[in-house]
């Protein structure tokens, strides 16, 4: 049984269109997939996910496997069956996390020690533990083990880092062994550098993957040297394989990525939004806290038919962000992620009809008409 398969439908300029086939079920590219950090998209049920148009979700290593431990998961069946989510799901490696943690790791060749941020214990990721972690998980498609410098960051500094990525890289791919039915993404490294982007890509084509993902940026560098690093990076990876931008990020950042050769993205905003009263609609984003919407009939997205569009008012959906209510969250998350698929799925037929440019200016003209408030 192939681990994954991808199939091209579309091309208009470098913007793909196709579907990668796994045996949870297809998903339509270019694909946003929501973040599980901890097995649950917060403040929605699954299927009020999946009816957002979601085709997968992401699910985090690190967390995962402090807290309830990925041995407890694969006991009670798998992350599938654990979090009631029958359709695929994409596991990072832990190593953004890791990162993040900054003086509560030691680096080494063989892995990363660190510290819990929950109780302070103290756990090791190598390659080889990711892939088992993962394997327990039972995720459809696994990600290799890397290390991801913060930028901005000197050309040694990064260089170093990318090289012990492609190491670890190798070792992911030989603990991930032949698991029929499961994928392994290799991750591209090298900052803004493009000769190591390039380095990075050539060392993980010789390794080989089942898809390609782009690391290593929206971490500190802006958009306007993320589209530079992009306008390069994603060519640098197989044509006949996925390729996956981690952490991004904002409508015009997904559109952006999408332009230049992504077929993937994932990221906490629109969930995170959701819970703190950022709402993103077509005319640009809002506010629902602001008193300008407290006496408002109109709903958040005239041309949005998620529930909080078609049977609430901006004027309720203030009341209930205001009084701290859970279903402001619920809502406003379910209209942020429904929005974020519709993006996805225009931009689908728009590739694939060889419109995208069009679509592209329409997107723009649309929220550049609006009233984007400040936050």
């Amino acid at each position: 049984m192939s681990r994954i398969t991808f199939e091209k439908h579309g091309q208009d300029g470098a913007a793909r269109t196709g579907v990668i086939h796994t045996t949870r079920g297809d998903i339509q590219t270019p694909a946003f997939m929501p973040v599980g950090t901890a097995a649950t998209v917060k403040a929605m049920l699954p299927e009020s996910v999946k009816a957002t148009g979601a085709d997968i979700l992401l699910g985090n290593t690190y967390h995962l496997m402090l807290r309830p431990t990925a041995e407890r998961i694969a006991r009670l069946g798998g992350l599938h069956k654990f979090m009631n989510w029958e359709g695929p799901i994409l596991t990072d490696s832990g190593g953004f996390q890791v990162m993040s943690l900054a003086d509560l790791r030691k680096l080494t060749e063989r892995g990363v020690t660190f510290k819990s941020h929950i109780d302070g214990s103290k756990h090791e990721i190598t390659p080889e533990r990711s892939m088992e972690i993962q394997a327990l998980l039972e995720s459809d498609i696994v990600m290799c083990f890397d290390e991801c410098p913060a930028l901005p960051a000197d050309r040694d500094r990064i260089a170093t880092s990318m090289e012990l990525s492609m190491r670890w890289a190798k070792r992911s791919k030989e603990a991930f062994g032949d698991r029929p039915g499961h994928a392994l993404f290799g991750i591209q490294q090298g900052g803004l550098e493009q000769d190591l982007r390039g380095q990075s890509a050539e060392a993980l084509r010789e390794i080989g993957f089942d898809g390609y993902a782009v690391g290593g940026l929206a971490v500190g560098e802006g958009q306007e040297a993320m589209f530079g690093c992009l306008d390069y990076a994603a060519g640098q990876l197989p044509e006949d394989k996925p390729r996956y931008l981690m952490g991004v990020g904002k409508p015009d950042d997904i559109v952006g990525a999408v332009k230049r050769g992504i077929d993937m993205m994932d990221c906490v905003l629109p969930s995170r939004s959701g819970r703190t009263g950022q709402v993103f609609t077509r005319r640009g984003v809002l506010n629902i806290k602001n008193a300008r919407h407290q006496d408002d009939p109109r709903p958040l997205d005239e041309n949005c038919g998620c529930p909080a569009c078609t049977s609430y008012s901006r004027a309720y959906l203030h009341h209930v962000f205001r009084s701290q209510e859970m279903i402001s969250g619920m809502l406003l998350t379910w209209h942020n992620l429904r929005y974020f698929q519709d993006i996805m799925a225009g931009m689908r037929v728009a590739i694939a009809s060889g419109t995208f440019a069009a679509w592209e200016a329409d997107f723009h003209a649309g929220r550049a008409e609006g009233d984007i408030e400040p936050i």
